[in-house]
């Protein structure tokens, strides 16, 4: 176990800024596990007096209302970000194939790596979550939402018990995650032969296999039946509408990820005639590498989906549910309503965007010694950039038209259940800026890492005697 743990720090140590997105997606997870576990500490170490001095619901019902969608969105965006940091040590961890190291050994390294991440973004993490958690408990006083005696957990021992469970229970959390995906991530390679995992680790297979497609598909059917529980929910349990939907929009954005390579071939394909016109040069090699590398463009293009799916649906909802209140929406409850749901876009869009970036960087990151081999046939750095251009808007398009799609059908079960009809009301204003914002992460995100990955000396980096 010392010499995994060695092997993982020093893996650390060369290799910062591949782990620099798992550690931040590890960080925000652990940090929002920690504030919505103190939240949940606060209300249980009130006395009773104190708790009942505001009529409206629990502080532990606020908490796991506003924390149950954001945990599950940044336990995503960690195994998202797991499985980049695997990709990205392919290379070596085949090689490490080649010279005997054992399927075991492999998937111990891997793990290994996961838990010293994970355990040295804790206390940071820790530190940020408590700090959020006085922070929105200060706020919901404020707004009249939680009593004015609640505090969260201190120093004194009869309330050590339920802190020290809140920061383990919160590690423990992120621990097992990182372990199950790191675990899954390092299955492949370390299931085949160490010829072909170094073969693997340049190679992309084409199609995406019938188990994945079956897993897609009846994700895809829960998704469904949750929207349709969203739908059919009383008038007066809005609420519960919208926690349903987007429950629900996350579970088809899962879909979306197990389904990825084959939607995204699929759009890209249609998508990619306009873009060969507009830039017969660059256009066609843009569409060409986008549908050749499936698996790649649905890499870059979930992420997308994710953040342009969650945040337009939780915009849309709010505007729907805003719309259906009329004259209501002034009063305290709607206020302090809308209030929540603006703040849970905010944790959910800094979820989204962290995935978003990291794996863009991850992905144009990785094909340095493509770039390379295409400068040694004769293109130059300004060719290239303009082919990244074009695979930078085709791979925010299909992201935006799928997570479009998702907020949609997300929006439309909720519209349903508020006011009998499905279309929603669309704030065309605000559903421009997310498609604004997804669209200002991810080509400046491809192109500044674009323009690292095209420096240096071509034949070096096909030899690889760059990194």
């Amino acid at each position: 176990m010392r010499a995994v743990i060695s092997l993982a720090l020093g893996q650390l140590r060369r290799r910062p800024a591949a782990f620099a997105g798992t550690a931040v997606a590890l960080f925000l997870a652990i940090a929002a596990l920690t504030l919505f576990g103190l939240l949940f500490a606060a209300d249980i170490t009130a006395p009773e007096a104190v708790r009942k001095e505001t009529t409206g619901p629990a502080l532990m019902v606020i908490a796991g209302a506003f924390g149950e969608i954001a945990v599950l969105v940044a336990f995503f965006v960690v195994v998202n970000a797991l499985g980049f940091t695997l990709r990205q040590q392919h290379r070596e961890l085949a090689l490490l194939r080649t010279i005997a190291a054992t399927p075991r050994q492999t998937r111990r390294l891997v793990r290994g790596q996961a838990v010293v991440t994970t355990l040295l973004v804790s206390a940071p993490a820790w530190a940020a979550g408590a700090a959020a958690a006085q922070g929105l408990l200060a706020e919901l006083q404020r707004r009249g939402m939680a009593a004015p005696g609640v505090r969260l957990p201190g120093s004194p021992v009869p309330v050590l018990v339920p802190l020290a469970a809140a920061l383990a229970a919160a590690l423990a959390a992120a621990l097992a995650v990182a372990l199950a995906a790191s675990t899954v991530a390092a299955r492949r390679i370390s299931r085949i032969t160490p010829a072909a995992a170094l073969t693997a680790s340049s190679t992309e297979h084409g199609r995406t296999g019938a188990l994945r497609l079956l897993a897609a598909v009846g994700v895809l059917v829960g998704g469904g039946l949750l929207l349709r529980l969203a739908a059919t929910r009383p008038t007066e349990e809005v609420d519960k509408a919208g926690q349903a939907a987007l429950f629900g929009s996350l579970v088809l954005l899962v879909a979306v990820a197990l389904a990825g390579p084959l939607a995204a071939r699929v759009l890209a394909a249609a998508l990619g005639a306009p873009v060969r016109a507009l830039a017969p040069g660059a256009g066609w090699l843009a569409d060409a590498n986008l549908r050749g590398y499936a698996r790649r463009l649905s890499s870059a293009v979930v992420p997308v989906a994710l953040l342009v799916g969650l945040s337009g649906t939780m915009l849309i909802m709010t505007s729907t549910a805003e719309h259906a209140a009329g004259a209501a929406a002034s009063s305290v409850t709607s206020a302090t309503d809308v209030w929540l749901r603006q703040a849970e876009l905010a944790l959910l869009v800094c979820f989204a965007a962290v995935s978003t970036v990291n794996t863009l960087v991850a992905v144009t990151a990785e094909r340095r010694r493509e770039f390379a081999l295409l400068r040694l046939v004769g293109a130059t750095r300004s060719q290239l950039l303009r082919m990244l251009t074009a695979e930078a808007v085709l791979t925010t398009v299909v992201g935006i038209l799928l997570g479009a799609a998702v907020a949609g059908a997300a929006s439309a079960a909720f519209s349903t259940a508020v006011n009998g009809s499905p279309t929603p009301s669309l704030p065309v204003a605000g559903c421009w800026w997310i498609a604004a914002g997804a669209a200002a992460l991810t080509v400046p995100g491809i192109l500044g890492t674009g323009l690292r990955a095209v420096r240096g000396p071509a034949a070096e980096l096909v030899g690889g005697g760059r990194d």
